[in-house]
């Protein structure tokens, strides 16, 4: 299962440092290190500079030894290393090793809830539950994109506040647009995942109605899409093309004569209480840093995992950052069948890696590395920390429908955006983004909320990020108390309580699908 984290840090002769496991090669530093400064609890003295959130050596580590962290490896000494020295990218590099997935070894029983928690949410006339309730404009082709925002852009209420007078419970209408659809092969993966996709997102619940617009002749032809996902038109789903329209000009008037006669049903909605069953939380982190793995994954863990007791779902994805820490998933996985489907899909990245002549530790950034994060390993140890301490209950290909319960699997690229956009189409009916970094993201139709890995980013940043769990690295509370603190945000933002990203509204630039497919 996902690595523990310490409930508070320790001081050790006035420096800050976290011990995360007793077989760590590595502590923390929680502040500033400078050549000289005692640690007194580790015995070792501080020799260079070590930036907060980075490593410092505990113990003398032979060439190509391996390094640990969270009592795991994280890499291998490129060069020998000595106690008190900076362990970061001049003396860490990646290596081959064993590692034992021991399928289901240590699966076990979700105990229910005692009581069931609830948040108020808009229940569809087909029993589905939404959270937000939006109109939507889709595209089937990069062509039709221009058009989509001119209609989306008349009911903007910061552009024309008259617009959308007297239908105060519909949230907005955003314009969903992306840069595919043509020179795709017709029959190929990179096509079926644009339409899976885009009818995932058709049908989400946290849409009221949603326009689809097309140029004409493009490759992701309207007519399939809709017969590929089992779509049809109704009051509540149309479809057009600019061609068939006459044009840009007479396609916008359209598209605003048939969101305005979508109004009056989409508005027609009140809120009411519903179980927290109903909640499909996307599990994301971006911009990380070394706290990531200390703070806000571990407080998102607890928060998943009192969201499965209540009957909820979580979706962990991103599977390059899951990458050498997979084997944590495999032993929680609920069947041993589960855990293999998992390691198909890394086999896969590591062919998909290979043809293209890529690697798989591209990951972290440049931006993770300054923060303290130097392999894909130790990134990905941390990472997978989101997903807490409950059972791997299904694996999921990139944008496929969510059917079950619990902590579950979706195989997405790293990049947030696209890896989002894959979970929401899957019916993520919200996102919890970490970021240590900080990060401008949104998610429309689905809410994001931002978790800040430590206070000094939360106070540069204090109009992005929607909980503070920098707390736990202060000692002002653990990261059990943070969690279900995180857990009531998630239920009031379900409630239609107004997400940070939501306010400066982000969310429909955000929406990057998977493209797999030659473009010819």
């Amino acid at each position: 299962m996902p690595p523990t984290s310490p409930s508070r840090p320790s001081a050790q002769s006035g420096a800050r440092v976290i011990r995360l496991h007793p077989d760590d090669d590595v502590v923390i530093s929680l502040d500033q290190l400078v050549s000289g400064c005692r640690l007194g609890s580790e015995g070792i003295t501080v020799t260079g500079l070590v930036p907060p959130g980075h490593k410092v050596a505990t113990r003398t580590i032979e060439l190509r030894g391996p390094v640990r962290r969270y009592g795991q490896i994280i890499g291998f000494a490129s060069k020998p290393i000595h106690p008190g020295q900076h362990v970061h990218t001049h003396y860490l590099a990646m290596g081959d090793f064993a590692m034992d997935y021991a399928f289901s070894a240590e699966a076990r029983l979700t105990q229910a809830a005692p009581e069931t928690a609830t948040f108020q949410g808009i229940v569809r006339q087909d029993g589905r539950v939404a959270k937000r309730n939006y109109i939507g404009i889709l595209t089937s082709v990069n062509c039709s994109a221009t058009v989509a925002r001119a209609i989306a852009d008349y009911f903007r209420r910061d552009i024309h506040p008259d617009a959308l007078a007297g239908f105060s419970n519909v949230d907005g209408v955003v314009a969903l647009t992306h840069g595919a659809g043509w020179a795709i092969d017709p029959e190929g993966e990179g096509l079926a995942i644009l339409q899976r996709t885009l009818g995932g997102y058709a049908c989400h619940p946290n849409f009221s109605s949603v326009l689809l617009i097309g140029l004409g002749c493009e490759t992701n032809q309207i007519p399939r899409l809709l017969a590929t996902q089992g779509l049809k038109e109704n009051s509540r789903s149309r479809s057009f093309t600019i061609q068939d329209s006459g044009g840009t000009t007479m396609t916008i008037a359209r598209g605003i004569d048939l969101v305005r006669q979508m109004l009056p049903e989409a508005n027609d909605v009140q809120r009411q209480p519903v179980p927290a069953s109903n909640l499909t939380v996307g599990l994301q982190c971006g911009g990380s840093d070394g706290y990531s793995g200390i703070s806000a994954n571990p407080v998102l863990g607890v928060a998943v995992d009192l969201l499965v007791q209540h009957g909820g779902t979580a979706v962990l994805s991103e599977t390059p950052e899951i990458y050498g820490a997979e084997h944590l998933l495999t032993r929680g996985a609920s069947t041993p069948q589960i855990g293999r489907k998992l390691v198909e899909r890394i086999r896969w990245w590591e062919a998909y890696c290979a043809r293209n002549g890529a690697s798989m530790d591209n990951n972290p950034s440049a931006g993770d590395k300054a923060g303290g994060l130097t392999t894909v390993l130790e990134k990905s140890l941390g990472g997978i920390a989101k997903a807490g301490a409950t059972n791997l209950v299904d694996v999921y290909e990139y944008a496929q429908p969510v059917r079950a319960r619990g902590m579950v699997f979706m195989d997405t690229p790293g990049y947030d955006p696209v890896s989002a956009t894959g979970q929401v189409a899957g019916g993520a009916n919200m996102i919890c983004f970490t970021t240590g970094r900080g990060s401008a993201y949104g998610c429309a139709p689905s809410p994001s909320v931002k978790l800040a890995t430590n206070t000094a980013l939360r106070n540069r940043q204090s109009d992005e990020m929607d909980i503070n769990c920098g707390e736990v690295l202060d000692g002002t509370a653990t990261i059990e108390e943070m969690g279900e603190r995180l857990f009531r945000l998630m239920l009031d933002t379900a409630s239609g309580k107004r997400s940070r990203s939501e306010t400066h509204g982000y969310g429909q630039n955000e929406f990057v699908p998977w493209q797999l497919s030659v473009i010819t």
